[in-house]
């Protein structure tokens, strides 16, 4: 005996299909169930679709390697089951296809900064646009790495330890000079005062030394 009562959880929808015929959408809850009638819950809750890295050309002729994740929800269970057989499917290739216009019109430069160069606005409303006939929402489409080839990581360390080397060396050469000032400056000071120049001696004279004054001009 089959129950008169069907329950939709929470956070899903329920399509009622009477003799292969869709006859209505039911919201979460407890509903009469219809004679001959089957039922097809649909999760309406947010989900993440993670693209994996494609190769792309830059507008400089580099390819990297780009991924992405896009939160996406069912809002129409009707044509999320009708209108496709893989509705996933389409807004994956969707936001490939999405990814790979964006991309091929930076530079590389641009691209490798995390994907910072990129529309987010634009790129979701592309993907959205492909996702919507199919019954689905596209809240956000996230770039998630850009992997540039091995030989542009390369030189970009290589610039970097450059920069940082030559940082280094401005500085060592700013504290030489500032010391050879100072030292200029204190031998000035000492030929002009030459009892500091003779208090100074005395002070850097190492323990046990032994100091001979002379008084008076043996000329």
């Amino acid at each position: 005996m089959f129950p008169i009562h069907v329950s939709v959880p929470a956070h899903c929808a329920a399509v009622e299909l009477v003799d292969g015929t869709l006859t209505r959408v039911l919201e979460p809850g407890r509903h009469r169930r219809a004679r001959r009638a089957t039922y097809v819950v649909v999760d309406l809750r947010e989900q993440l679709l993670a693209v994996s890295p494609q190769e792309i050309l830059t507008v400089d002729g580099v390819q990297v390697r780009v991924s992405a994740a896009v939160r996406w929800t069912v809002a129409d269970p009707v044509a999320w089951l009708e209108r496709a057989a893989d509705p996933v499917g389409l807004v994956y290739l969707g936001t490939q296809v999405a990814l790979r216009d964006a991309v091929a019109g930076l530079t590389l430069d641009t691209v490798a900064q995390r994907g910072s160069g990129l529309d987010a606005a634009a790129l979701t409303a592309a993907v959205a646009s492909v996702a919507r006939p199919v019954g689905v929402a596209v809240t956000e489409v996230v770039v998630k790495d850009v992997i540039v080839p091995p030989e542009v990581r390369a030189a970009t360390l290589e610039l970097a330890t450059a920069r940082q080397r030559g940082a280094a060396q401005l500085e060592a050469a700013r504290a030489e000079t500032a010391a050879l000032r100072s030292l200029a400056n204190g031998a000035k000071l000492l030929d002009e005062h030459p009892a500091l120049a003779r208090m100074r001696l005395v002070q850097s004279a190492p323990p046990g030394t032994q100091l001979v004054l002379r008084v008076g001009d043996d000329e």
